[in-house]
């Protein structure tokens, strides 16, 4: 039996009908006492009358079990299939596989050029150690988009990483800033570059979760990446403006001890 809301009460004494008005519930004040039927045949008894056509107190009508129903009908019954998925498209797991693969090759590479900068002939300390964060931090970003993924019923799957390449040095520019690529480019100039396209596979992402009504994606990634993409990319570009001014030698030096003492400071 669906109960709805009357402005109203319904009176099992007739003789109080016409004094219904005293109980709306704009009314500032009730004057009749509200009792059980055995007190007696001056009580009046508030109740809700089945098929009542009063008018309702909103105009919205909540009926929880037939909602329900619909809700009860989504949930899989096959335990391959995860009980926590709603709305969520294939379109948009498959689009989180694979910004999983890109934070994992970018870690791959950044991870290559902290053992080079970290070896005993190059010797670069704070490259080093800025490379080997920057790795770490983008095996966290991946690690973050497989929570999600799990968080929303999708399926994790791994995909391939590319093997990066391992020497970073240059006769004429320098170490600091060269890398040995198909196009040459220099060292930050590469970090550079990956953080750049680490934001486009992520405005991709979310294009996929505005295309699919998926609101909850959309906030995740403006929420927990895209502005942080924004300082990464800031500070990238000033160091490569620096090793850029300062040129080889000496100046990588002076700049590479600036990187291994970074945040010490704010430490002490």
């Amino acid at each position: 039996m669906l109960l709805k809301a009357v402005p109203t009460f319904s009176s099992l004494n007739p003789q109080l009908e016409n004094q219904g008005a005293l109980f709306s519930p704009f009314s500032s004040s009730i004057n009749h006492q509200l009792s059980s039927p055995r007190n007696g045949p001056g009580s009046l008894v508030v109740c809700a009358a089945k098929g009542a056509n009063h008018k309702l107190l909103s105009g919205v009508v909540f009926q929880p079990f037939v909602e329900l129903k619909k809700e009860l009908d989504l949930v899989p019954s096959v335990p391959q299939l995860s009980l926590a998925r709603q709305k969520f498209t294939d379109d948009c797991e498959a689009s989180i596989n694979e910004q999983i693969n890109v934070e994992y090759n970018v870690s791959y590479v950044y991870h290559a050029m902290f053992a080079y900068f970290d070896r005993d002939n190059v010797a670069l300390k704070g490259l080093a150690k800025f490379f080997k964060e920057s790795s770490l931090e983008e095996r966290e970003h991946a690690e973050k988009f497989m929570e999600y993924q799990n968080k929303r019923g999708g399926k994790v799957k791994l995909q391939s990483i590319v093997m990066p390449l391992s020497e970073f040095d240059h006769a004429e520019k320098g170490d600091a800033l060269y890398g040995k690529l198909i196009l040459p480019k220099l060292a930050m100039e590469l970090a550079l570059s990956l953080e750049k396209l680490t934001s486009e596979k992520l405005f991709n992402l979310r294009n996929v979760a505005v295309r699919n009504h998926d609101v909850q994606l959309t906030d995740f990634i403006e929420g927990e990446f895209l502005a942080e993409q924004v300082e990464a990319i800031k500070k990238i570009s000033e160091y490569v403006a620096q090793l850029r001014r300062v040129g080889k030698g000496h100046g990588v030096w002076h700049f590479d001890q600036m990187l291994l003492h970074e945040g010490e400071e704010a430490i002490a």
